[in-house]
């Protein structure tokens, strides 16, 4: 399946709002995620779902940005939330 989210991002990347890890479980005092994922529209760094409070998806359900990144070290693939695809 072809994803027009992620096709129209190309190569550029937002900065982080943090590298120390996900802004939500920061916020909240936790340390417990399991894999972070990079805002590509914002610079989010948030949890992913197999962590307890999944803030990436949470974050793309509070502002509809579409396609995040792995944000772990020497990964690189992007998830769109809209079309359910990697790319």
């Amino acid at each position: 399946m072809t994803c027009t989210h992620i096709e129209a991002l190309g190569t550029s990347e937002p900065t982080p709002v943090t590298a120390e890890g996900c802004a939500g479980c920061l916020s909240e005092g936790r340390t417990d995620w399991v894999h972070l994922r990079l805002c590509l529209d914002c610079g989010y760094v948030g949890c992913c779902d197999s962590s307890p409070r999944k803030h990436a998806g949470g974050h793309f359900d509070a502002t509809g940005h579409p396609v995040v990144r792995s944000f772990e070290p020497g990964e690189y693939w992007r998830w769109c939330f809209v079309d359910e695809v990697a790319g």
